[in-house]
């Protein structure tokens, strides 16, 4: 079945740095090394009329699967669940463009992922153990069918827990990110970096390992994914165009829409990212 596909264009939008927690050093050098911010989310002014308002964003852990996952949450427990998942090096934190939107409507989970943020660093890390901590999350938190949306590396480990446990999920949102296809995203390891990093850098090339030699049932897998899911294309981004539109066309109920940004679309264009997300969401 053909996935739906439509093109929005927005102005560029300039990327703020992360700051980084009290008594911790700031970190310089490409955004996948920024750190974690645990202060309360400034919520955007809708009009010179709308007050500025901050939506606390609870950050604590729990331990499931054997790792302590850190999670902060935001909005109201009667809302549905939402849940998001960070891309490779980032946290919780990077979800501060668009946490005061999300939590309007929904009551939003944002994790640290094992490795990542204030969570454990085991040492030991793949897509599937990722997918296990936030499935077990969402059982010893009590949450039911949830929005699960997920970021880059966060959009695959969100694929898999829904091809897993698809009755887990209403929704599936994937921000540049698919699963990939044998030979799609060609990644070799990378050497450590001189100065330490605010996550665990063995994720990163155990990461960068199932990507350049993905399980191949994965990506036929896709084709009985029985969940509507919404692609979200950065049109200026390095992922290639082509694996998520054919991603877009493998899933049965899919939506791709391009989106004038580079990887992290919801950083550098946020309005864009909740128009589109707001839109797919209507419609059941």
């Amino acid at each position: 079945m053909s996935a739906a596909r439509v093109t929005l264009t927005a102005g560029p939008r300039t990327r703020q740095p992360a700051e980084a927690p009290t008594g911790a050093p700031a970190t310089t050098g490409p955004p996948v090394l920024r750190a974690q911010v645990a202060t309360p989310i400034r919520a955007r002014t809708t009009g010179p009329a709308t007050p500025i308002r901050y939506i606390p964003a609870m950050h604590t852990r729990l331990d499931v699967n054997g790792v302590s996952l850190a999670y902060r949450t935001a909005g109201d427990p009667a809302n549905p669940p939402m849940i998001l998942l960070h891309g490779l090096g980032d946290s919780s934190a990077d979800w501060h463009t668009v946490l005061p939107d999300l939590s309007r409507t929904h009551h939003v989970h944002a994790l640290d992922l094992r490795g990542h943020g204030a969570s454990s660093h085991p040492g030991e890390y793949s897509f599937e153990l990722m997918r296990d901590d936030v499935l077990a999350y969402l059982d010893t938190a009590g949450i039911g069918p949830c929005v699960l949306v997920g970021h880059s590396m966060g959009g695959i480990v969100a694929a898999l827990l829904t091809l897993a446990a698809p009755h887990r999920v209403t929704h599936l949102v994937l921000e540049d990110a698919s699963i990939p296809r044998p030979g799609s995203l060609p990644r070799p390891p990378l050497d450590p970096p001189a100065e330490p990093t605010p996550f665990d850098f063995a994720a990163v090339n155990a990461i960068r390992a199932q990507l350049n030699d993905p399980d191949p049932a994965w990506w036929q897998a896709l084709s009985s994914l029985p969940v509507r899911t919404l692609i979200i294309s950065g049109a200026e981004s390095a992922i290639p165009n082509d694996l998520l539109a054919d991603a877009a066309d493998r899933i049965p109920d899919a939506v791709l829409a391009s989106v004038t940004a580079g990887h992290d679309v919801h950083v550098e264009q946020p309005t864009a990212f909740i128009t589109e997300l707001t839109r797919f969401l209507r419609h059941p």
